[in-house]
């Protein structure tokens, strides 16, 4: 469902924080629902939280447990809203299955559903929407009426950058997996959102950890050849990314490459490149170099495409032509760098006006120019309708976003925009 949000509408104000009833499910790996349920309670709202697995427990120790089969879990939290009084449902992602039953039902009842999800623009924001993210958000998509929501709005402020901290964030994965695999006896009809397993996709991991010296001199080598070069970037997305499988047309990031590499090779004017670029918290459990450079082949373009594990992708993007994706978050880097981006799936930012209109054979000859102002309205919208300043994996950034989902669920008015 996809409700447009109007900028002159009526907004109802929100229940006093004693009259809300918040029921968390899934959250990333790591404290952030506990402690923003915490936030909650100390600010007189009553929270709840349903733990579907070892992991969910180990996050938010003394959850209600659902232990049952997926069928029957829109029954047993339909019985949990009428029980508890349910006003508000917290999730993060909404497209796992257990999310997309409460989703529904959430809707169907007139319940708030704030879904969260990794930001829109990053670093230093986490999105923070109401009823779905991307294809699911309730933003408008037409720029004319982007642009006159945004003019109601403040400025933008300076936001102070967010550390981030890739080895808390594995430690917290790691920890949530294994508590997943610890309690399996008590949750045995579990099943995970992701494609593959932990324990293959941890073995994934250390195999790219001890690779890391040989990324390094690829990468450098791949950029020494666009240097002074026209090229085109196409970030890779994860394969098991909702916003991948639920959002576009491709079943996965093989069937994209495959379709982009096609296109570069019949239309994008001679002397082009095209750079592939892994993405950072990609798991290798396919060997994406291989298939590109297979893909490459078969097009009869091995020696213009060219395929990096790493780099700045900010100073990467800001070099580029232009920049093909199916809905990455990188789509935003680009424009913010006045880059032209080309969308092959569903994307917040894909707006007429904004994002290139023409077909991608087009695309690689006239990626066109970007409209720094409807990019500065789009910005100015997404940061103080949907997102949240903040970060799930240090002291600081969590810190921040707690307090400004808080302020955020509760209705409360910072002047901030956090």
């Amino acid at each position: 469902m996809n409700i447009a949000w109007q900028p002159d509408a009526p907004i109802a104000a929100p229940l006093p924080a004693a009259a809300r009833v918040f029921l968390f499910l899934q959250g990333l790996p790591g404290p952030f629902f506990a402690r923003l349920g915490a936030a909650l309670a100390a600010a007189g709202a009553t929270v709840l939280r349903v733990n579907f697995n070892g992991g969910d427990v180990r996050d938010w120790p003394g959850g209600i447990a659902f232990r049952g089969p997926a069928r029957h879990w829109p029954a047993a939290l339909a019985a949990l809203i009428e029980d508890r009084g349910i006003t508000d449902i917290v999730l993060f992602g909404d497209s796992r299955p257990m999310h997309i039953a409460a989703r529904r039902l959430g809707a169907a009842r007139g319940l708030a559903v704030h879904v969260f999800e990794e930001g829109y623009l990053r670093p230093d924001f986490v999105t923070l929407e109401a009823g779905g993210v991307n294809g699911h958000s309730p933003l408008p998509r037409d720029l004319a009426r982007i642009r006159a929501a945004a003019a109601l709005l403040p400025d933008v402020p300076d936001f102070a950058p967010i550390p981030g901290n890739f080895p808390r964030r594995a430690r917290e994965s790691a920890s949530y997996y294994a508590a997943c695999l610890a309690l399996k006896p008590l949750f045995r009809h579990a099943a995970s959102h992701r494609p593959v397993g932990p324990l293959r996709e941890g073995l994934g991991w250390l195999q790219r950890f001890a690779g890391r010296a040989g990324e390094a001199k690829r990468t450098a080598a791949g950029m020494a050849r666009v240097e002074g070069r026209r090229y085109f970037v196409l970030p890779l997305q994860l394969d098991s990314d909702s916003q991948l499988r639920i959002h576009s047309p491709f079943a996965g990031m093989a069937a994209a490459i495959g379709v982009v590499v096609a296109s570069f090779a019949a239309t994008a004017p001679a002397g082009t490149l095209l750079l592939v670029k892994q993405h950072p918290l990609d798991p290798a459990l396919t060997d994406w170099r291989r298939l590109t450079a297979a893909k490459a082949a078969a097009a009869g373009i091995a020696d213009r495409v060219v395929f990096i594990e790493g780099g700045e992708i900010g100073a990467i993007v800001a070099g580029a032509a232009g920049v093909v994706t199916v809905n990455s978050t990188t789509g935003t880097l680009a424009l913010a760098a006045g880059v032209p981006v080309k969308v092959l799936g569903t994307a917040v930012y894909d707006v007429a006006g904004l994002t290139a209109a023409v077909p991608l054979d087009g695309f690689w000859a006239t990626p066109g120019t970007v409209d720094a102002t409807a990019y500065a309205a789009l910005r100015r919208l997404l940061v103080h309708r949907s997102l949240v300043h903040g970060g799930f994996h240090s002291e600081a950034g969590l810190a921040r976003l707690v307090a400004g989902a808080r302020d955020r669920l509760l209705g409360i008015v910072t002047g901030d925009a956090s």
